[in-house]
């Protein structure tokens, strides 16, 4: 462990064992946000039926199917990488609770095999923000017009709703879930359930596998996630967009063992290249601190 230009770095050997560490097996993350929804289209719909129940459009259905499409493709290009990867290419589901998603997920499932998939695990920590419950639409267009001036990440909606850092926080629990399932998983070669786990580094089953995670979930839940992943900064986050319905959202293993956004989805949400992030540049420019517009 060495340090230059005053960012701790790891030699690259030290470094590649961390990051295989991180996720044993998985090849690559995708996050899918749900397909066009009743909501999406109308937002009255909020006032007369619960959030977690607004359905899909047949709109949305259709935009989900094709999501399918794309994650069959990148499940079968990993089966062409190599004659180890085809042996052992996979794909594990989780998925918000909420009606739109899993729908999403039921369409998504209609284009990848069976005997390629895992596991199917629904996960509330995944939802989307709670807004309150039965929604009045001038009531909610008066609270986002207030939660865009007072900023998306602190506002929270009134009436027992939640904020951007509530989501945050239960995202970063999911994610500590996610890394405790790929390590039990892999470490004891047995089921994803296994709590019984004694990890090992020197495990070279982990190299061969070519697992996918694919995580069905909401805009906001989705970008949390990424802000939590890459460690972006609230102003970061404050300049991002959500991603379009249905869009899939990948996250790659490099040969490094580190998972990387591609670059079209994250210009596409606004987020920065990785050495240009806000935490790499407090280092060199102090005055940053005392930003406080985005």
């Amino acid at each position: 462990m060495i340090m230059t230009n005053n960012v701790l770095r790891f030699s690259s050997s030290s470094a590649t064992k961390r990051a295989r560490s991180i996720l044993p097996g998985i090849h690559r993350i995708i996050l899918i946000r749900h397909g066009e929804s009743l909501g999406n289209i109308d937002e009255r719909a909020y006032g007369e039926t619960a959030d977690w129940r607004i359905p899909l459009t047949k709109r949305g259905r259709e935009q989900a199917r094709l999501a399918g499409k794309r994650v069959a493709s990148h499940i079968s290009s990993s089966n062409n990488n190599s004659p180890k990867e085809s042996k052992s290419s996979n794909i594990f589901f989780y998925v918000s609770p909420y009606l739109r998603t899993r729908q999403t997920l039921r369409e998504i499932l209609h284009e990848i095999p069976s005997d390629q998939i895992l596991g199917i695990r629904e996960d509330p920590r995944i939802s989307e923000q709670q807004f309150g419950n039965f929604q009045s639409h001038h009531t909610m267009q008066d609270n986002k017009a207030t939660r865009s001036y007072f900023g998306r990440f602190y506002y929270r909606f009134p009436e027992g709703g939640e904020s951007g850092f509530d989501v945050y926080n239960r995202v970063s629990g999911f994610i500590g879930t996610l890394k405790r399932d790929s390590a039990e998983y892999y470490n004891d070669d047995d089921d994803i359930d296994n709590e019984s786990s004694s990890p090992d580094d020197d495990d070279d089953e982990n190299e061969e596998n070519s697992t996918t995670i694919c995580i069905v979930t909401h805009g906001l839940a989705l970008r949390l996630f990424l802000m939590r992943w890459f460690q972006y900064t609230v102003h970061e986050f404050e300049r991002s967009y959500n991603p379009k319905n249905a869009a899939v959202v990948v996250l790659e293993r490099d040969p490094g063992g580190w998972f990387e956004l591609s670059a079209v989805d994250r210009l596409a949400m606004g987020f920065p290249s990785y050495r240009e992030q806000e935490r790499f540049r407090l280092m060199h420019d102090y005055s940053l601190l005392d930003k406080s517009a985005w």
